[in-house]
């Protein structure tokens, strides 16, 4: 239980800043500014059509639909959000992300028939050192402001990897080669699945569920990612 006094206390001397541009935090501000969330780099994938997602996507997976927030570069405001979310515990800005990006995936009107919101999985043992499933948060976002149901138990990790930092397209494909699999393929046949992940650099973990997948009956996949890499 918080104390309002306490906490007003607190925060005299270590006032909440926000994580892209540093300046203290006012009113329901929580982790971002409202100037800096306005003006991040929107990627604009779901209003146009082919995308720079889908583009990057293209001959490897075939998908229905691919949507992304923002564009991903080093030393930018979305490499500061996705650091605060992976690495620094942050769940409610997930959440607010996620909120943003359901609300574009709406608005955009090519997801309607989705069924399934599905988080790339992380290995058991990474998720517990981490205490949660940033992918798994943004889906919880997401369906704030877009309606459909999480299924986060059906495309599981079996293997855990490698850090993809500092590997090369070549390196993160057979880094993710057999990572992932499936435990009720029923669940998914006939479905139009919604896989989602926080950044999308070469497409490697992407494509590496896709492999899992790919043999279900009916199924249809679509990509939505918090952040696609632009170039750096």
């Amino acid at each position: 239980m918080k104390i309002p006094f306490l906490q007003d206390f607190v925060e005299l001397f270590f006032p909440k800043v926000c994580c892209v541009c540093g300046s203290p935090l006012v009113g329901d501000e929580h982790s971002i500014c409202c100037n800096c969330l306005l003006n991040l780099p929107e990627a604009l994938t779901a209003q146009a059509t082919p995308n720079y997602l889908e583009y990057r996507l293209a001959g490897r997976i075939p998908i229905e639909h691919a949507s992304a927030q923002l564009i991903f570069k080093k030393e930018s405001g979305t490499q500061k959000i996705l650091h605060q979310i992976k690495y620094h515990d942050n769940q409610k800005l997930a959440i607010t992300m996620g909120r943003q990006l359901g609300a574009t995936l709406t608005n955009s009107g090519k997801y309607n028939d989705v069924d399934f919101l599905v988080p790339v999985p992380l290995h058991p043992s990474k998720e517990r050192k981490r205490g949660y499933n940033q992918s798994l948060l943004l889906c919880k976002g997401i369906q704030q402001t877009f309606f459909c149901d999480i299924e986060d138990t059906v495309l599981i990790r079996n293997q855990r990897t490698e850090s993809q930092t500092r590997k090369n397209r070549e390196e993160r494909l057979e880094n993710m080669r057999g990572v992932f699999s499936i435990r009720d393929k029923k669940k998914f046949e006939g479905k139009h699945i919604m896989l989602v992940d926080d950044v999308v650099t070469t497409g490697a973990t992407t494509e590496a569920c896709w492999q899992a997948l790919k043999d279900i009956e009916g199924i249809r996949i679509s990509i939505a990612a918090l952040a696609v890499a632009g170039d750096t």
